[in-house]
């Protein structure tokens, strides 16, 4: 029976948004599970990598930059020679309603919440393709199902994220590659600390389970899909929000 700590033994994940929140808490799940990891973001994820050790890669990059991704791929295979694993956690969000939002940040945000998956895709299906096995697991949001006012360039893109993930699988299943959506509650990071308390009891109220979404719960849901045991999942947007998102 294999042990299931070491799922990810001999596979190489790269994780963007690493350097802190739900994309540290990934990489550091992933770590323990035998994955040796890239750690990506726009700074260096050094805390990260000293939460896993040795058998890290930092890598700084703007995952909306083809060239930088191309970039990372040589440093990938420099280093572990390969890339099984991809993680687009990597994103932004701001709360504008449409008389205040603009097209530039309309841009910027389907730019880094959606375009970079695209690049990935690009960058890592052929080497998987030719391992005959890989693993995208793309951060969306369960807020698509949920009243936010102020959030329609955010909610697009990750609505984005979902029919990219479904047309992706179909176009990869016959290369043992998989492609898989998760969808989080709003999560207790740096970004959500000064969120008013009022405002995280409305949240938790709306949820089966009644408390606050941690880094450490997206963090499982990512290791499975990106494992053996998920093997014949794909195409699949999966809620991991404490049961707040209502199927309809």
């Amino acid at each position: 029976m294999n042990d299931s700590r070491l799922s990810h033994e001999g596979r190489v994940a790269i994780v963007t948004g690493a350097a802190r929140g739900i994309g540290q808490a990934i990489a550091v799940k992933l770590a323990a599970h035998g994955a040796r990891l890239v750690l990506v973001d726009i700074e260096e994820a050094q805390e990260t990598a000293r939460m896993i050790g040795d058998e890290s890669l930092v890598a700084t990059g703007d995952v909306t930059s083809a060239a930088d991704w191309a970039r990372i791929d040589t440093m990938v295979q420099e280093r572990f020679g390969q890339t099984d694993i991809v993680v687009n956690n990597a994103g932004i969000g701001s709360n504008k309603r449409i008389d205040e939002l603009d097209f530039e940040q309309w841009k910027r945000t389907f730019s880094i919440n959606l375009d970079s998956h695209f690049l990935s895709a690009k960058q890592f299906v052929p080497q998987m393709r030719r391992n005959n096995w890989g693993r995208f697991v793309n951060i969306s949001s369960n807020s698509i199902g949920i009243a936010i006012p102020g959030m329609s360039h955010y909610m697009a893109s990750k609505m984005g994220v979902i029919g990219f993930v479904r047309g992706l699988a179909n176009d990869v299943a016959d290369s043992g590659i998989t492609v898989n959506a998760v969808l989080p509650a709003i999560t207790n990071t740096r970004l959500t600390q000064d969120m008013p308390e009022e405002v995280k009891r409305q949240t938790w109220q709306q949820q089966a389970i009644k408390r606050f979404a941690e880094p450490s719960d997206i963090a499982g849901a990512v290791c499975f899909l990106s494992s053996d045991d998920a093997a014949f999942i794909t195409g699949q947007a999966v809620p991991v929000d404490g049961g707040q998102y209502k199927i309809s």
